[in-house]
């Protein structure tokens, strides 16, 4: 089922920044419901609670990996640490993955797990 020919770019990494189009397969939603709201305001929240976004600050990233580094955390904090007033939980809580709001330390236990899986 097509998404009422909606089309996702595909960026690719290269010297020269293209897309490709293609349309979107898979159960769509009702196109009176479809907005970018939701996407919108998740990219605000993430360029407010980022300075390195906005390239004006000492805090901006000079290296893709980076800002790579930068929004895993900022999204493993907004999902997993921060307890969302309107929710009154995380969202990761909401979801059922997890049972209680982590700390920094739980996530920085991660990255040493992986770490020792690693080597």
């Amino acid at each position: 089922m097509f998404c009422d020919s909606r089309f996702v770019a595909h960026a690719t990494h290269s010297q020269e920044s293209r897309a490709n189009a293609f349309p979107f397969k898979g159960d769509a939603a009702d196109p009176k419901h479809i907005s970018t709201s939701h996407v919108e305001r998740q990219n605000l929240s993430m360029r407010m609670g980022m300075r390195r976004f906005t390239g004006l600050t000492n805090g901006f990233s000079k290296k893709v990996d980076n800002y790579f580094w930068a929004i895993a955390l900022h999204y493993m904090h907004y999902n997993f640490c921060r307890i969302h007033k309107s929710l009154r939980v995380t969202p990761a809580m909401e979801a059922g993955i997890t049972d209680h709001a982590w700390s920094i330390e739980e996530i920085v236990d991660l990255l040493d797990r992986s770490d020792n899986i690693a080597a």
